[in-house]
């Protein structure tokens, strides 16, 4: 069973990320870090169209349900 996807969860493997980020530069610090493969699902999943200005500007677009 896989441990529930929280922002505090994804942040942790973020830690030293200079904003603003783009999606690659994202996973690749979460690759670093030794991210999970719940986590790195998640993050695959940002657009790739766009800078994160903040931790908080990453979680919420995760936190996003997905466009069908």
């Amino acid at each position: 069973m896989n441990p529930v996807l929280t922002p505090f969860r994804i942040q942790k493997y973020l830690g030293g990320l200079r904003y603003p980020a783009r999606k690659d530069e994202v996973l690749e610090r979460a690759r670093q870090r030794g991210a999970d493969e719940q986590v790195l699902d998640a993050l695959r999943r940002l657009p790739e169209d766009r800078a994160f200005d903040s931790p908080i500007s990453l979680s919420r677009e995760v936190g996003r349900p997905p466009v069908t």
